[in-house]
């Protein structure tokens, strides 16, 4: 067994083991700051009878996006609103019922084990866990439409105490989920620019759900085994140059140097043409600007959503220029299906299990036993 082999082992075997708004004012005194390693847009800290958690806006450099106050239910503090920060929306904890319309948050709260805390879901057909559809089934949790625009009647049928959902730049807000009087937990963390900053988000989601505790053993392994696996990256030197993902109508979504996936990229020592764009977002390139710059890249891995496994004729058959792309010509094409993985349900908070498949494929010559887990070479 090699390096990169034993360390994954490893890795795998310590998880086994383990596991409204008011209007506007400062807290009168310092709280005891809780310390975030890797997130540059959460912050939390701990005060006399509540806890503050402040999301700044990814978007608005210099402004918040959100403030919440944690209190006890407990505690009879929560009913002494001038004791309480202004311009904040206040969260009773631990929340027992919640409407969650993300499916990264869904699964987050099952590997929690407070699955049973979710009482309403939305767009159900992309959620990809078993439990959800199980309960859906039984009527105990309740679809509630599509996630831009859900049912409220629905939502307020099942009275959850919050409704979890993902903000975007320019939405307009959230319509009528935002006037039924539910608070709403604003789920950043996508926007974060590191990988493990991104996965800490759930330290968060622990205070939120009575499980700091555990949330923080599970983010010390995550940590843990993505930063070793990082290293086994660098001591292997530099890895292949690659281009990510796909044309998407006329426009190919690249991901930005300080996105999660440019950063991860970095980490697992790969070659980006990218690697130096300050977006932390996507960047919508022309085919040709791909071809120009990326197109002599070593590797291609791409994700798409399909019931069969893609071959080369078919992803050709999405685009034809893709035959001008070195990776496709020397058929080093890896692609992720994430109808038949759970890309999208683990990545955001296990960012290690990708971390090892970008080193697999970047860096061939340290592949280890362990197989692929997201990623398939294409078929010829």
């Amino acid at each position: 067994m090699n390096k990169l082999s034993l360390l994954l082992y490893s890795c795998v075997a310590v998880s086994l083991l383990s596991c409204g708004r008011r209007t506007a004012a400062e807290p009168q005194t310092a709280g005891d700051s809780l310390f975030m390693k890797y997130s540059t847009l959460l912050s939390i800290a701990e005060y006399d009878g509540y806890t503050l958690a402040t999301i700044k806006n990814p978007w608005k450099p210099g402004k918040l996006l959100h403030r919440y106050v944690l209190v006890p239910r407990t505690s009879d503090i929560r009913h002494q609103t001038s004791a309480l920060p202004e311009d904040a929306t206040v969260i009773e904890v631990p929340i027992q019922r919640a409407a969650v319309f993300t499916t990264v948050h869904c699964a987050l709260l099952t590997e929690f084990g407070l699955g049973d805390r979710i009482v309403g879901v939305a767009d159900s057909k992309y959620i990809k866990i078993p439990y959800i559809h199980e309960q859906i089934a039984k009527g105990r949790i309740v679809d509630c439409g599509n996630g831009l625009n859900p049912v409220v009647e629905k939502i307020m049928d099942i009275k959850p105490d919050v409704i979890m959902l993902s903000p975007f730049e320019n939405s307009g807000g959230y319509g009528k989920t935002e006037e039924i009087g539910i608070p709403l937990i604003e789920c950043a963390e996508y926007m974060e620019t590191s990988p493990l900053g991104r996965a800490e988000w759930m330290r968060f989601y622990g205070l939120l759900f009575g499980v700091g505790e555990k949330a923080d053993a599970m983010f010390h392994e995550v940590d843990s085994c993505y930063t070793a696996l990082k290293q086994q990256a660098t001591e292997a030197g530099d890895g292949r140059s690659v281009i990510v993902d796909k044309v998407v109508g006329s426009v190919w979504y690249m991901p930005g140097g300080r996105s999660t996936i440019g950063q991860m990229i970095q980490d697992a020592g790969g070659r980006y043409p990218w690697a130096n764009d300050e977006q932390s977002g996507s960047l919508a390139l022309p085919f040709e600007s791909v071809l120009e710059h990326g197109g002599e890249s070593d590797v291609w891995m791409l994700r798409y959503s399909s019931d069969h496994e893609w071959d080369y004729r078919e992803l050709l058959s999405g685009h034809q220029g893709y035959g001008q792309l070195r990776a496709f010509r020397e058929k080093e094409v890896y692609g992720c299906n994430v109808e038949q993985s759970k890309f999208y349900e683990e990545t955001p908070f296990h960012p290690n299990y990708l971390l090892n498949d970008f080193i697999q494929i970047l860096h061939p010559d340290i592949i280890g036993a362990s197989s692929l887990r997201y990623y398939k070479k294409l078929k010829e």
